[in-house]
């Protein structure tokens, strides 16, 4: 199913379960699905099962936003006690949609506490109190926590049954174009992995002198990290600079937050120092999973960073904010860096990365060595330092459950590919009514797309590669462009390397996309380096530029007209 399609069902104010691979475009399609809602003047309610991804989508955990906090189990009393909380009882009733993101990582009993005290605050018998009820994520990704007991996943729950999930599996790759890389992750998606695909893998073993410094290390556990980070900046010269994080709220939500925030509560840097962003930028400067090195401070002593397509910006602070019907409840505020040389698997989650090191020796859990290389754009940006067999495993209870999902979701794509489009704009009109807002028409286009859509008409090119075109003309940079087209950078430059091949690519359609200095620089690794090859320029440069942007010159040396 395509993002489109989901996002036509998600309109309609079904229950719908989310779902799909890694770099499909999960977060993507709910994120235009809240901006519509809230086109509309619909509020939703957006939780996460852990507080790192609560934070990620600017929401609380489903275990605070349903009062159950870090009980188990509930008795009768404890649902009304909860249930009698004003504050709880408030947020729930005035809930229309609720959002639960990494519902993977959601047991089965929090699902059935939290639908309890739904049940019991809106005084009715429907699941979750009559909500629609909206879970996002990837069950064959990190399982729930379970404190020594066996992970008993959400769907197992008879309340995921009674919530009549519609499923949406999303099936387009945004993240990896490597047709080799992706073949070994649905190798071990479908728990298939042959000795070719180990070999794959082990050749990516890299000895400790020859690992990219600028690559950030993944780690099973936090000791590693912790380590690890503070040794390599202890390395650096120069005096340590430390930004402490400013809160605001209610002291229980700040400590939440910053649970959840990847940023530390107190960040230390050095001149030199690798770092990460972790946040994205409005502006579309940097997204969460962005490396560069701090190469200097500003005059009011904010780090400057330079990242690693040549880019320089100065890191200032930014907010993660806990909502409540478009309520800031509570915010902190810090520089949106981390220390790069070492994270944990799990805060990876969600993060794309061009390159990697990975340690997964010592993987412990289902799903852990998936999630990991599932952060890497290319099997060329993987860097592995140990591996053992359960890195290569996926909990065999959902390989089964996969297959269904995928029926459902391909039973879904046909029942509402053969509604009538006047039917699906009134299940939408009727939805949006009965949630308070006001339903705006969309069946007329911006004249933006219009544009596009007479663009791609007159070339007589597919309507994909025409809105990308354009929209590279429009953009100044790799970044914006894949931000406006809604898709990966990679996606664009995929695009644009097809339109070459179809005669359809002027340089100047995309050259201001790379800057000068950058270009002449990967100009000169080309010329250096054997054959047309990308590791070989992408090692030359130590890493400093993307692929993308690598490719992107590349395409410039090929036969495209000036």
């Amino acid at each position: 199913m395509t993002q489109g399609e989901a996002l036509t069902i998600l309109k309609t104010g079904a229950n719908v379960f989310l779902t799909g691979e890694p770099g499909s475009g999960k977060t993507h399609t709910i994120n235009a699905f809240i901006a519509w809602l809230r086109a509309s003047g619909i509020e939703p309610s957006v939780t996460a099962a852990t507080g790192i991804a609560a934070t990620h989508v600017g929401g609380m955990t489903l275990h605070a936003w349903s009062g159950i906090g870090i009980s188990e189990s509930l008795s009768c009393a404890d649902v009304d006690r909860i249930a009698s909380k004003e504050h709880v009882a408030r947020r729930i009733l005035k809930a229309r949609v609720l959002i639960i993101e990494e519902v993977s990582m959601l047991s089965a009993a929090t699902l059935e506490m939290a639908d309890a005290i739904c049940r019991e605050v809106r005084r009715t018998a429907l699941p979750f109190g009559g909500l629609t009820v909206i879970a996002v994520g990837d069950f064959f990704q990190l399982p729930p926590v379970s404190h020594g007991k066996e992970a008993v996943f959400s769907y197992a729950s008879p309340v995921w049954r009674e919530l009549n999930f519609i499923t949406c599996y999303l099936t387009e790759q945004f993240r990896q174009d490597d047709a080799d890389f992706l073949s070994v992750l649905s190798a071990i998606r479908s728990g298939e992995i042959e000795e070719l695909h180990r070999e794959q893998l082990l050749a990516r073993h890299t000895e400790p002198v020859d690992l990219p410094q600028s690559a950030p290390k993944l780690f099973s556990h936090n000791a590693d990290v912790d380590r690890i980070n503070a040794a390599e900046l202890a390395k650096l010269p120069g005096t340590v600079k430390a930004f402490r994080m400013s809160a605001k709220g209610k002291d229980t939500l700040v400590e939440g937050l910053k649970r959840g925030c990847l940023s530390p509560e107190v960040l230390e840097l050095k001149e030199g120092a690798a770092v990460m962003f972790t946040k994205n930028s409005p502006q579309g400067k940097f997204v969460n999973g962005t490396l560069g090195t701090v190469v200097g401070w500003s005059s009011d002593g904010m780090p400057i960073v330079e990242t690693h397509d040549g880019g320089r910006l100065t890191a200032e602070p930014m907010e993660w904010q806990l909502e409540e019907q478009g309520k800031v409840k509570a915010s902190v505020a810090q520089i949106p860096l981390r220390l790069s040389y070492a994270m944990t698997v799990h805060k990876s989650q969600g993060m794309s990365m061009d390159a990697a090191v990975m340690d997964l020796s010592r993987a412990f859990e289902y799903g852990q060595g998936y999630v990991a290389l599932s952060r890497v754009r290319r099997l060329s940006g993987v860097y592995l330092t140990g591996l053992n067999q359960r890195a290569l495993e996926v909990h065999p209870e959902i390989l089964e459950r996969d297959r269904d999902f995928r029926s459902a979701s391909e039973a879904a794509q046909d029942a509402f590919g053969q509604l009538p489009a006047e039917d699906v704009r009134m299940m939408q009109k009727k939805f949006v009514k009965a949630c308070g807002g006001a339903f705006q028409d969309e069946s007329e286009r911006s004249g933006k797309a219009k544009d596009r859509k007479r663009n791609a008409a007159t070339k007589g090119l597919p309507g994909r590669l025409a809105e990308t075109l354009q929209t590279v003309r429009d953009a100044t940079t790799l970044r914006e462009a894949a931000k406006d087209r809604g898709v990966a950078p990679s996606t664009i430059v995929k695009h644009l390397e097809e339109l070459s091949e179809l005669g359809k690519l002027s340089r100047s359609d995309f050259a201001h996309l790379v800057p000068l200095a950058v270009l002449d620089e990967v100009h000169e690794a080309f010329a250096t380096t054997p054959g047309d090859r990308l590791s070989p320029v992408f090692h030359a440069l130590h890493g400093r530029y993307s692929f993308e942007t690598i490719r992107l010159v590349r395409l410039m040396r090929q036969r495209v007209s000036p």
